[in-house]
């Protein structure tokens, strides 16, 4: 997709055009140049008096989130103590006569941020981690092979204190796909409160390439047309939660003979205070099952207590899936279900690390145009071997020349 007319193209693009795409999307250490990709995203203003340009003010407001910042405010900081090193490599423009850098202010990124257009931002950046997964995984093999099937798992989080800032007083809600090996986001899309994250589904998913992947869903997103969307055509398979909200499936799988059926993958975990056994049953359902395209039916059982005690607790749930036998092992069944957890995980990053859930961003596009930026920080982090996403903030706070090489930026 081509910058928009009205963008003001950074400099360092102009030293990108020239090249083969395989190098222009390997710079600094393999990863792709995330300024070619904000490059797509349409510039809301009017021409006339713009002073800098889209791509260097989204560029440096995601530099300014790597390195911690917050808030509009916390952002300006970082810009207006950024080196003049980073200032070129992010394009930012020099005074015709001074020669000087005139990095943008807080009141300047609040406005676009607030007014870009948050649709475009999540494609363009979405795209980001997408190319940086090809290029990680060179020996990947065939679509749809059996070992190390692409796994995506879809759940939606809402931005609490946004709620004073909508005309129904309901907080923004976002619905977001990630990808469980890697925990990034690829996509995200606003929607109009809870209910309405089935009728987004499809939205969320449409522009992605799922050809033999798995998706997973919890039972919200347990719909038949979701199933036939992603079997017949996207070319997946899913993974999904069956829960009291469909009640008659739940109730068909309840009254499967799991007595019968032995366990196919158990494991037992240690951690947060407590201990877990999980065992998980795995059944083949030829006909009858009220649910589209479902090959197998699934039993997870979860026994948990808490550290010390004696007293269990147990939990079954159920789950369906396209996947047939000689498609996924109960092993990879299982931990495609576990993995589900990553974008729980995210969210509780997001909240913790970002203070997402306290965030005084509020009007506008800002709120959704922040949680993209918090996103792509988060799995830019984990793609480059970051666990400890706080230690990671910090660590590029100390000199902001570091968000160059972790962003695919080539230093001017």
């Amino acid at each position: 997709m081509p910058a928009s007319s009205s963008s003001l193209i950074n400099p360092v693009l102009d030293q990108l055009a020239g090249l083969p795409d395989p190098d222009r999307e390997l710079l600094a250490g393999g990863l792709p140049n995330l300024l070619h990709y904000l490059a797509w995203v349409p510039d809301p203003r009017d021409r006339r008096g713009v002073r800098h340009s889209l791509v260097s003010i989204l560029g440096l407001a995601t530099a300014a989130a790597l390195a911690g910042s917050r808030g509009f405010t916390a952002i300006g900081e970082w810009v207006l103590d950024a080196s003049p090193q980073v200032w070129a490599a992010f394009g930012v423009r020099r005074d015709p006569l001074t020669r000087k850098f005139e990095s943008p202010d807080e009141a300047t990124i609040r406005r676009v941020v607030e007014d870009v257009d948050a649709d475009a931002l999540d494609a363009a950046i979405g795209s980001w981690p997408a190319s940086a997964l090809r290029s990680r995984q060179t020996n990947r093999p065939p679509a749809g092979s059996a070992g190390r099937r692409r796994a995506l798992a879809v759940d939606g989080k809402a931005l609490r204190a946004t709620h004073h800032h909508t005309t129904d007083s309901q907080a923004l809600h976002l619905l977001s796909v990630l990808d469980q090996a890697a925990g990034i986001v690829l996509n995200q899309t606003n929607v109009q409160g809870k209910t309405n994250e089935i009728t987004r589904f499809r939205p969320l998913l449409e522009p992605l390439d799922l050809t033999g992947a798995v998706v997973t869903a919890d039972a919200l997103h347990t719909q038949r047309d979701h199933a036939e969307f992603l079997v017949t055509r996207k070319d997946a398979h899913y993974i999904l939660a069956v829960k009291k909200n469909q009640p008659s499936l739940y109730s068909q799988l309840k009254g499967l003979p799991w007595r019968k059926v032995p366990i196919t993958h158990a494991e037992n975990d240690h951690g947060h205070g407590r201990d877990e056994r999980r065992t998980v049953k795995i059944v083949s359902v030829t006909q009858g099952l009220l649910f589209p395209h479902t090959a197998q039916a699934i039993a997870i059982t979860r026994r948990t207590r808490q550290a010390g005690t004696k007293k269990w607790k147990t939990i079954t749930a159920y789950a369906v899936t396209s996947l047939a036998t000689h498609q996924a092992t109960p092993t990879e069944i299982a931990s495609w279900i576990r993995g589900h957890w990553s974008i729980e995980a995210l969210h509780h990053v997001r909240d913790v690390s970002f203070g997402e859930d306290a965030s005084q961003v509020r009007t506008g596009n800002g709120p959704r145009v922040m949680a993209t930026f918090r996103n792509l920080v988060t799995g830019i982090l984990r793609l480059t071997g970051h666990d400890n996403i706080a230690a990671a903030q910090r660590h590029h706070s100390r000199n902001p020349v570091r968000t160059l090489t972790t962003l695919g930026i080539s230093p001017a």
